[in-house]
């Protein structure tokens, strides 16, 4: 009997261990994988760009006159514009820079008359003759050309001006939602310095950090003309600036720190198009760009084998790519088998709640080389839209978000606020 129970234990001991290793035997390899994401917006400083004119046959604005024109902003914006003083050689009318403020510091809206900051501004490329009718186009050439000066009561040649304020009239109305109109009057009429104003070109600069991107977006005082200001100063042409302004108008945002969820299972681990949110966290990462929230949920979900939060080492956002510099990046070693996903999410952060993540049910996490196809641009439905880097109430332009609640949804490409390059020239993802 002892003989037996010997064999039989043997007999077991065999048929478990060749158990144990037919198993391990069934189970894939392990392999490493390392995913890189990076912003590569090629981006640009100014969010919006226009002209405005007058109604008639030339599309001057002659006194009594008004043209109106309308955009969004955010705080810490200003708006600049210029358009020429018709009746001079080189004369022109522009905010100083960095342009118009359009919020108090409380984060309240500026309305009514803003004349006040509108000056007289010499271009420094024509001899100035006595402004009026008489006023011969394009005039002589100075004999050196001079830097653009505020025309403060009298011009380099004695001639008086009255203030800008006396002949132009600057009014700006809030129509909510960080939207604004403004309307430019001619006022001059009557006065000694009567003149049409010429067609006009405006825009407005981004602000990251709480300052502007480029705050002497149309001309510098002190320094020559360029770029198409001299056409409007002597002609009122203002098609060449307009030009130059819309090649540095366009979209600039920032990446929030990536959130990356290797996971096995049929679904996305986090969200879903067409559902509300969830209230696991995805919102925190949408509206404010913090994935912790969410990737502290992930980590207690069946099927979620690791959780990361890759931020970039020099600005913990990634920034976009800026005058050719390389924008963010981050990277991450997995350790995958076959049959799990990857999905990401990152938050276009100059909006009030957009998110890229992985489409549908993510990555085949053993697949290699650049995967930025499958990357959507979603809304997560939770706070009300805005222009994109120009609304008041976007977190990272010190913003409270409005709250809404509907489903998510791709977001369209035109949307209702401007067109967005392709998602692939905006996020790049490869895994190698």
């Amino acid at each position: 009997m002892k003989h037996n129970s010997l064999i039989t234990c043997t007999l077991l001991t065999s048929l478990l261990s060749l158990a144990a290793c037919k198993k391990d035997n069934d189970m894939p390899p392990s392999q490493s994988e390392t995913i890189t994401i990076e912003n590569v917006l090629n981006s640009k400083p100014l969010v919006e760009t226009g002209i405005f004119q007058g109604t008639g046959t030339p599309p001057v604005i002659l006194p009594g006159q008004s043209t109106t024109f309308t955009f969004s902003a955010a705080r810490n914006q200003r708006l600049t514009f210029a358009t020429m003083y018709g009746w001079s050689n080189d004369l022109f009318f522009a905010p100083e820079n960095p342009g118009i403020k359009l919020y108090n510091d409380d984060g309240s809206p500026i309305t009514g008359d803003v004349s006040a900051q509108i000056k007289l501004w010499d271009n420094g490329t024509r001899v100035n003759q006595a402004p009026g009718s008489a006023v011969m186009h394009p005039g002589t050439m100075e004999k050196v050309t001079k830097n653009i000066k505020e025309v403060n009561g009298t011009d380099d040649y004695g001639n008086t001006y009255l203030a800008a304020s006396k002949l132009m009239q600057v009014s700006i109305a809030y129509n909510g939602n960080s939207m604004f109109t403004v309307t430019i009057t001619n006022t001059s009429g009557g006065t000694a310095n009567e003149t049409p104003f010429s067609p006009g070109v405006w825009t407005l600069s981004y602000v990251a950090g709480g300052n502007q991107l480029l705050p002497e977006a149309i001309y510098s005082d002190g320094k020559l003309s360029a770029n198409g200001v001299s056409n409007i100063a002597e002609m009122g042409d203002n098609s060449v600036l307009h030009t130059y302004l819309m090649g540095k108008t366009g979209i600039f945002t920032p990446l929030s720190p990536v959130l990356v969820v290797v996971y096995n299972g049929e679904q996305n681990p986090f969200f879903m198009t067409g559902e509300n949110d969830r209230g696991e966290g995805l919102k925190d990462l949408a509206q404010k760009g913090n994935a912790d929230v969410l990737a502290a949920t992930l980590k207690t979900k069946q099927g979620v084998k690791a959780v990361y939060v890759l931020k970039d080492a020099t600005n913990t956002v990634l920034l976009p790519r800026i005058d050719g510099a390389d924008g963010g990046k981050v990277s991450q070693m997995l350790s995958v088998i076959k049959g799990d996903r990857i999905a990401i999410a990152t938050m276009y952060g100059f909006s009030n709640d957009w998110f890229f993540a992985t489409s549908d049910n993510g990555w085949d996490a053993t697949q290699k080389g650049d995967v930025s196809s499958s990357i959507g641009l979603y809304d997560d439905g939770t706070a009300v839209n805005q222009f994109p880097g120009a609304g008041i109430t976007q977190f990272n332009l010190a913003g409270t978000p409005l709250t809404e609640s509907k489903p998510i949804q791709a977001v369209p490409n035109p949307n209702g606020f401007t067109t967005l390059p392709a998602i692939s020239n905006i996020i790049k993802v490869t895994i190698q």
